[in-house]
């Protein structure tokens, strides 16, 4: 169907308030209604309603684009690495900011929806990571779906942990200097331990992946 001038308006529209819904909801929480976000977008409220029905719609479409966003990210990093393109994300880690925020915030709120975020961005994570095993810039993993939920519990615990140990202040937290914080906090240790690895031996691992393969066995015998 060829894209008419009040089409694409149209989209730019729900894209702008989309936009707007994140941060809002990032540094106000999920609480805040309807008539902030429009004012935020700059549109009415009928207009936010007309786009995405309610908030509980509004704010599932910012969950897709939050996930994709992330998801586009780390393919593209995992799948194609190098120094320009980690420097590049470092000298603009604050555009991340309001995702940041967000994430922050769905997961301090808890219940359902952060439930539901956390298996999708544990899903995202798993397919970016085999995107990377096929692209040759990952080794394969034993149990990859055990790694990408580890590797989402490791993200997310620290972001949020992270953000709780920021000194008290009187004013609305800085994402983007929380961010920025992190990320100096965490990228070098971050790429060490994944590039080179920490233990000297495989010791661990060898008794770990023996007793995977008992408890298998024994579980097919009890089936069987």
């Amino acid at each position: 169907m060829r894209a008419t001038a009040a089409n694409i308006e149209d989209l730019t529209t729900r894209a702008r308030i989309r936009d707007a819904a994140i941060e809002v909801f990032g540094e106000q929480g999920f609480g805040a209604g309807v008539r902030t976000i429009a004012t935020a977008a700059g549109v009415s409220p009928g207009l936010v309603n007309h786009h995405f029905g309610s908030k509980d719609g509004l704010r599932e479409e910012c969950d897709t684009h939050v996930l994709n966003v992330i998801r586009v990210s780390k393919s593209e990093f995992l799948t194609e690495p190098s120094a320009s393109s980690l420097f590049e994300q470092l000298a603009e880690i604050e555009e991340y900011a309001p995702v940041f925020a967000y994430m922050v915030r769905s997961f301090q709120t808890g219940g359902a929806l952060a439930v539901s975020l956390f298996e999708h961005m544990v899903a995202n994570t798993a397919q970016y990571l085999a995107d990377g095993v096929a692209a040759g810039t990952l080794r394969r993993s034993r149990d990859p779906d055990a790694r990408a939920r580890y590797l989402t519990l490791l993200s997310i615990g620290t972001m949020l942990l992270h953000l709780q140990l920021q000194p008290d202040t009187d004013g609305p937290v800085d994402h983007r200097r929380a961010l920025r914080a992190l990320t100096d906090d965490v990228m070098f240790p971050g790429i060490e331990l994944f590039t080179e690895g920490m233990l000297a031996d495989s010791t661990l691992l060898d008794a770990l992946v023996a007793r995977r393969a008992e408890h298998t066995t024994t579980n097919e015998e009890t089936t069987g």
